[in-house]
């Protein structure tokens, strides 16, 4: 049903026990050094999150003071809904093992509030490959959470290859998408986009910046894989000033790309 290669689900659990810091290190940018020159005429501070999930706790996590209060202060705060939002799991034996994702609208709210994420501020990618994980029904009972929440989304079919949101005085044009999936393929890409670069001319009009936030590369892995960064200068090449995937689980360094 997934579309994981089976040499990534034989090295899964290695890799879970003990992430690796193999691959290939060169070309990234140290974190202490200018990303942006010259310096651009108007900023605003994006903060981005991984995976928000239920998987291993049903109880709101602890954040540290210096994280809230960074988080609090961003324009726009981007993370990944990794759980379908559900009052009860309709995969039952698959929830309790941690193979299927789920949390409550509860948990959720509860996990904004500790992190100090203001709901009005954020926006959440449904672009990942547990999204279906309590089936097409979960799914619809997940939009109809994080509307009632009042949290905005990014990643589905229905709202297009680039959706755009404001962050304080400029428009992101968001590019969410999956390259996993863990059910077939037909239900999956109905609802999620699955798209990478092929994005609408127009789809880009009146963006101040483009944003790709690809759910992708393997799992505890510190260095991403040759095939990511070739997708991610080809994201580039498309227009993207900004790239910020998810799904690795651990840090990943940073990379210039041309101007982005």
């Amino acid at each position: 049903m997934s579309n994981y290669p089976l040499s990534y689900k034989l090295s899964w659990l290695p890799r879970l026990l003990r992430p690796s810091l193999g691959g290939d290190r060169s070309g990234f940018v140290a974190p202490a050094a200018r990303l942006i020159d010259p310096p651009p005429m108007r900023t605003v501070r994006l903060a981005f999150v991984g995976d928000i999930s239920a998987v291993a706790n049903r109880n709101a996590p602890e954040c540290d003071p210096t994280i809230a209060g960074l988080l609090s202060s961003a324009d726009l705060v981007v993370g990944n809904c990794e759980s379908p939002i559900v009052e009860r799991s309709r995969a039952a034996m698959g929830t309790w093992l941690g193979t299927h994702h789920a949390m409550s609208e509860r948990f959720l709210a509860d996990a904004l509030a500790a992190a100090g994420i203001a709901r009005d501020r954020l926006v959440l990618s449904l672009a990942n490959n547990h999204v279906l994980d309590q089936g097409i029904a979960g799914f619809v009972e997940t939009l109809a959470a994080l509307d009632r929440l009042g949290i905005r989304t990014i990643g589905t079919v229905a709202g297009g290859p680039v959706q755009s949101h404001a962050a304080g005085s400029l428009t992101i044009g968001f590019a969410a998408f999956t390259l996993w999936r863990n059910t077939d393929t037909a239900p999956f890409e109905e609802r999620i986009s699955m798209q990478t670069a092929e994005w609408p001319r127009d789809a880009m009009s009146g963006v101040d910046l483009t944003c790709a936030v690809p759910h992708w590369d393997w799992e505890f892995r510190h260095f991403p894989r040759k095939a990511t960064r070739a997708l991610a200068r080809l994201l580039a090449d498309k227009g993207a000033g900004l790239i910020v995937g998810h799904h690795a689980h651990v840090v990943q360094p940073i990379e210039r790309i041309g101007r982005g």
